[in-house]
């Protein structure tokens, strides 16, 4: 209505342009095209800010050598680690600790929760013991697991699990319980079966807080596996960190968080894109 009345106040041929402007079929590119370097640019900002400070307090001794090492010194430590593979090497055995603890956690997750969400009997039986559980983090779990399973690859693969298996549980179980009473009416007049309803029904309903629930789980294995790694392990990026730190190698140390930043953002990226894709397939499938 609105825009109505802004083209009643134009001219003719102001108001023929606006027109067709909103009637364009690339407008909706230009518009998300907009959105995409809106988003970019307050991406950039941080950086934006922080490189700048970085090179003039570095530049001008703000901080000692030892604390705030300079941007050139960082970059080129992070190529020499990276011509040697060093590097590589360690990040590649992070990332397959993530990927493993994550999809035993997530994988685990997903099925309890989709139990209590679909039974009420489970719910009441399993949610006091989960909660309580969920109530202590992962890393409180490290002793016990060191005695238990010693400080081999098992100890990092559990911790990491128990992250992820938390945030994918509460959040896949309340998104299934959580699904339109709307949509379940849906399937019962159509008279589904109990597969075709969980097919059909409650599991596109409930993508959205389900892949919230995988995106947390993956930020909480990240934060489990470089705290595991800082205690109890002799390679990989938290062991970068340790050993950065006591060798007073701050230039490893910001090589090391920087690769942990990047992996972490782009795996979460990753999610969000299959999410959206799972998204699109749900409207285009209604």
């Amino acid at each position: 209505m609105s825009d109505t009345i802004l083209e009643t106040n134009l001219s003719p041929a102001r108001a023929l342009a606006a027109r067709r402007w909103r009637e364009w079929p690339g407008n909706a590119l230009v518009a998300a095209l907009i959105t995409r370097v809106k988003a970019a640019a307050w991406l950039l900002i941080f950086p934006a800010v922080a490189l700048p400070l970085w090179i003039v307090g570095s530049e001008r001794g703000w901080l000692a050598e030892q604390i705030l090492p300079r941007p050139a010194d960082v970059l080129h430590t992070f190529n020499e680690m990276l011509a040697s593979g060093e590097l590589a090497q360690h990040a590649g055995i992070s990332l397959l600790r993530v990927l493993l603890g994550f999809a035993v956690g997530a994988g685990a997750g997903l099925v309890l929760g989709a139990a209590m969400g679909l039974s009420r009997g489970v719910d009441d039986h399993v949610r006091p013991l989960f909660t309580a559980v969920a109530q202590v983090p992962a890393l409180a779990w490290i002793p016990l697991a060191m005695l238990l399973l010693g400080i081999g690859e098992t100890l990092k693969i559990v911790v990491i699990a128990k992250a992820a298996f938390v945030p994918v549980a509460m959040n896949t179980s309340a998104g299934i319980a959580n699904v339109p009473r709307a949509l379940v009416e849906v399937g019962e007049t159509f008279r589904f079966t109990p597969l075709q309803m969980l097919r059909h029904v409650v599991l596109p309903g409930s993508v959205p807080p389900i892949f919230t629930g995988l995106r947390y789980g993956l930020t909480h294995a990240w934060i489990a596996l470089v705290s595991v790694e800082l205690l109890a392990s002799s390679e990989g990026l938290g062991y970068l960190l340790v050993w950065g730190r006591q060798m007073f190698w701050l230039d490893t140390v910001l090589v090391a968080m920087i690769v942990i930043g990047v992996i972490g953002f782009a795996s979460d990226k990753l999610l969000a894109s299959v999410e959206a894709r799972l998204q699109r397939w749900r409207t285009d499938g209604v």
